[in-house]
Parts: C-alpha cells; sequence; structure tokens
C-alpha cells in the first residue's frame, strides 16, 4: 500500500515537472522574438546616448567584434565592441567592460570612446550594488557617471584615476566608497586596452551573430 501511494506521487510529481517544463518553454518560444527586439531597442537607446547619431553613418548594430582579456576587460567570456564609423573612417568603439571588485560583486558597463582615445561616456547595465547608496553609479539615480565624458589617460594623469579619498580626482559615494572605486579603475583599464588594441578592435571580422 506504501509502495503504491509513493509510486502514484512520483508520478504526479514527474507529470507535474514535464507540465511546467514544457509551460516554460512554450513561453519562451513565443515570446523570445519579443525580448530579443527590447533587448536591440534598449542597446539603440544606450548607443545614441553615449554617441550623437550624427556622429556616423554605418550600421553600428551589425558593425560588431567578440572580444575577449580576462585581465584588462576582467571576464573570460567574450565581450562585444561596437564600432561607430563615418563613411569607414573610425570615429568611436563601445566596449562592453567588467569591474569585478564592485561591494557586492561584479558591476558590468559599457565604455565610449572616441577615435582619439577620450571618453565619449560610460553607462552600467548590470550590479547588485546597495540600493540607495552603490547604485547612484545608475544614471537614473545621479549623474555621477557622467563625470568620465572628456576624459582620457592623459586627462588627468594615470595617477589621478582615483576618487578624492585616495588621491585622485573623482568623487565618491557618502558612505560607498568601494563602488566608485572599482567603476573609475575599470574605466581606466578599459581605456588602456582601447590604446594598446585600438587598430584591432577597428579592423577585426564582424562575428557578434
Amino acid at each position: 500500500m506504501l509502495s503504491k501511494m509513493i509510486s502514484k506521487n512520483g508520478l504526479i510529481l514527474a507529470g507535474f515537472a514535464v507540465v511546467s517544463v514544457g509551460l516554460i518553454s512554450l513561453t519562451y518560444f513565443i515570446t523570445r522574438d519579443t525580448i530579443a527586439g527590447e533587448m536591440k531597442a534598449a542597446l539603440a537607446r544606450t548607443l545614441d546616448e553615449l554617441v550623437e547619431k550624427e556622429r556616423y553613418n554605418n550600421d553600428v548594430y551589425h558593425d560588431c567584434t567578440l572580444i575577449t582579456d580576462g585581465e584588462m576587460l576582467a571576464s573570460s567570456k567574450a565581450l562585444k565592441a561596437y564600432r561607430m564609423r563615418m563613411h569607414d573612417q573610425p570615429v568611436a568603439i563601445v566596449l562592453e567592460t567588467i569591474a569585478p571588485n564592485g561591494y557586492s560583486g561584479n558591476i558590468a558597463m559599457v565604455v565610449a570612446i572616441d577615435q582619439d582615445a577620450t571618453i565619449a561616456g560610460v553607462r552600467v547595465t548590470e550590479h547588485q550594488e546597495t540600493p540607495g547608496l552603490g547604485d547612484k553609479i545608475e544614471l537614473r539615480k545621479s549623474d555621477w557617471i557622467l563625470s568620465f565624458a572628456g576624459k582620457s589617460l592623459k586627462n588627468p594623469s594615470l595617477d589621478n584615476w582615483a576618487v578624492k579619498k585616495d588621491g585622485g580626482e573623482f568623487d565618491a559615494f557618502t558612505g560607498a566608497t568601494i563602488t566608485p572605486r572599482a567603476v573609475i579603475a575599470q574605466v581606466a583599464k578599459t581605456l588602456a586596452f582601447f590604446e594598446r588594441h585600438k587598430d584591432e578592435l577597428f579592423n577585426n571580422p564582424q562575428n557578434c551573430q
């Protein structure tokens, strides 16, 4: 009797699991095109915020190459680099990069860099920082992230790419120094990566598909 009940309950649980997996799969197939479209639209909005449309005339979404650098970009997985060009001439590039030492873990960002190695803009795309403190790296919470625009490794000098508490040029957040410290350091590393690999970044094949 007991064994029959166990078998019956096992079959019920197995059936429930099959139905659940089926529903999840069905939902994915129904919504995947919508999700992909929303992700593409969000990317387009971010790119437009960082580099003005008037500055380039190529198809940025497809003019994309994959990059991997576990040391300078802090990712063992391939990241994307979107190239902006005007009449096939390099204008700017938007690099995905990871700050690995945020207060609560990785901070994913995109850094837009002009052809002359000056930052056009920075945006945080994903993080787990503390609400009300570290989340001020988000543009919707604070304009702090805008302070990178126009900066380069010569302006300020590399020694000054730090929060003011560490003798640098950048502001920190009250009660949350670790988060801005991590972002500042990674933006500087991303700039250095660009300067070291500039030619190949603009000349590598389109392979983000």
